[in-house]
């Protein structure tokens, strides 16, 4: 059986069509199938890869720590050198009151870890999301995922969630001294790259003060310099009580983490003490591959040329064929008339060597979330396939 056939028959599939490219490298912002043809990465592992595939300093940095240690006991029982130098790095780059991290495998495990934290310190039920976000697919997460169609097939699911608009008054409006959290993507990712109204994260933030109910940003795509700056909230002023973190956060390896001040993360210590425990998040070699590819970011000053590559995406890609496009960064959703035109788009980028997909709540839109080292001469490489691929399918 060739390894496709192999894929799958034993490679549990979450959908009917898997793009199904069997990739065997990858470097900087390109990767090679199989049979050797090239393709650009328009997706980086969702954000994962924000500073390119195998860079060379995440690769030494994975190699060393491989060579110290792997896995040694449950994460928070021994001190850890990766685990300490990364955290402390991250609360050196975030405002003072996120100063505390709990170390997940996932984005979805940090959802799942900062909801319970928020019922703990609140002595709350009461949880506030948006429809169309996405927080992961774990139980709790999918509990706030913001559709119906994906929750129905697996209820019950958590009690007292309740769902309202992003950017809308009625949120704001239902905040009140019930409530434990409100949780919101900084910039929506999966309805396609939509950004807060002006005001609005302020006004929820406001609320959410005084009340008592904590606020969590979850920028586990929107994080690491994709929307232009390190942090998304940055762009807004405004700061969460609970950050979650994931994707880039690894360094291309498995990792996600919620953050708070001390003081709220240390009710995991007592009634119960190990309110909350992991046997693999933290794991020493993704922390030394997160903390590298952060450095990386950083020293390269990647972030600073986000907004001029993100003016040129817009600059190329005009044409009467795309019915709209949203951009935060290096992040934009390219809008057609429908998901078939879509998905007929991007399978001719495919076909081209240019690697995209679509938004899970908004379809009918292509993503294109590329490294953020890509230059910008194969940006004008890329937005000349996109455009020849809508005039050969749109009409």
């Amino acid at each position: 059986m060739t390894n496709r056939q192999l894929f799958l028959s034993h490679v549990a599939q979450t959908s009917p069509s898997p793009i199904g490219l069997e990739i065997v490298k990858a470097q900087g912002i390109k990767m090679w199938d199989v049979n050797g043809k090239e393709y650009i990465d328009l997706i980086s592992g969702f954000s994962v890869c924000n500073i390119g595939h195998s860079d060379p300093d995440v690769i030494r940095a994975v190699k060393e720590q491989v060579d110290q240690y792997m896995h040694l006991i449950v994460y928070g029982e021994f001190v850890e050198s990766p685990q300490v130098l990364y955290a402390k790095f991250l609360a050196d780059h975030l405002p003072s009151t996120l100063n505390s991290v709990y170390f997940t495998n996932s984005g979805a495990e940090a959802t799942e870890g900062a909801m319970k934290l928020a019922k703990r310190v609140t002595g709350r039920s009461k949880i506030i999301g948006c429809n169309k976000a996405y927080h992961g697919s774990t139980q709790g997460a999918l509990s706030i995922m913001g559709s119906e169609y994906w929750r129905n097939a697996f209820r019950p699911l958590l009690p007292d969630v309740y769902h309202y608009d992003y950017n809308s008054d009625e949120l704001v409006e239902a905040i009140d001294k019930s409530t434990a959290c409100v949780i919101v993507e900084t910039v929506q990712a999966e309805s396609g790259v939509k950004c807060p109204g002006a005001g609005w994260l302020q006004a929820v933030r406001d609320r959410c003060s005084e009340t008592g109910a904590l606020l969590i940003f979850d920028e586990v795509q929107a994080g690491f310099g994709r929307t232009g700056t390190l942090w998304a909230f940055e762009q807004y002023n405004v700061v969460p009580d609970i950050l979650l973190l994931g994707k880039a956060l690894g360094g291309g390896m498995p990792l996600g983490a919620f953050i708070a001040d001390a003081t709220l993360m240390n009710a995991f210590t007592n009634k119960p003490v190990l309110g909350h425990i992991t046997t693999f998040g933290g794991h020493p070699v993704s922390c030394a591959a997160g903390l590298a590819a952060m450095k990386v970011l950083l020293e390269k000053d990647l972030i600073s040329e986000v907004p001029g590559k993100e003016k040129l995406f817009l600059k190329k890609l005009t044409s009467k064929k795309i019915r709209s496009i949203c951009s935060a960064g290096l992040w934009l959703a390219l809008g057609f008339s429908s998901f078939e035109i879509c998905k007929q788009v991007i399978d001719r980028c495919i076909a081209r060597g240019v690697v995209s997909d679509w938004f899970l709540f908004a379809p009918q839109c292509m993503r294109i979330a590329p490294p953020l080292i890509t230059t910008e001469s194969e940006i004008e490489f890329i937005t000349s396939v996109i455009l020849n691929s809508i005039d050969e399918t749109v009409q």
